[in-house]
């Protein structure tokens, strides 16, 4: 019973980020090239950051570079990643042994990278992404190997994999 809430938590936390891309992705092309420009340019104003700073200029200059043509790009890559993410919750909640091992994999596919971001600069925000893919990797990796064998489906009678 542990498995499967905790699968199925895990399940939620992947839909969640699937619709929060989706949200994003469609976002960021509804306001146009032209809004999100003035977006930006308010943003780095109300920071009171330095347009002229190394960060802030390429913020400011991939505003103003951005097209109709780039926005739908975005959104396109949005939907394929929820779609990646949306199939491995499915798995996840009907606790399939190929999402857990997806789940692992894709999970540990972020942790150099935010071990790189953390050895340049620690923040609590890097700490916390850290901390959560390597506790979805390592509970994925607990579930694929002290899961012991799948019971049989109730329709069709084959295993599920």
């Amino acid at each position: 019973m542990l498995f499967g809430k905790t699968l199925r938590t895990v399940a939620i936390f992947e839909a969640a980020k699937a619709a929060l891309a989706l949200v994003a992705g469609f976002g960021l092309m509804s306001l146009g090239p032209r809004t999100i420009e003035h977006l930006v340019e308010r943003l780095v104003a109300h920071s009171q950051l330095n347009p002229a700073a190394h960060y802030p200029r390429i913020f400011l200059e991939i505003a103003h570079q951005a097209t109709s043509v780039h926005l739908l790009l975005i959104a396109a890559g949005a939907l394929a990643y929820s779609a990646v993410r949306l199939v491995e919750a499915y798995g996840l909640w009907h606790g399939r042994r190929w999402a857990e091992w997806f789940a692992a994999a894709s999970g540990a596919v972020y942790v150099p990278f935010e071990v790189m971001e953390l050895q340049r600069r620690v923040t609590w925000i890097g700490i916390g992404a850290l901390v959560l893919n390597v506790v979805i990797v390592g509970v994925m990796l607990y579930c694929v190997f002290h899961s012991g064998p799948r019971a049989p489906r109730e329709h069709g009678g084959t295993f599920r994999t």
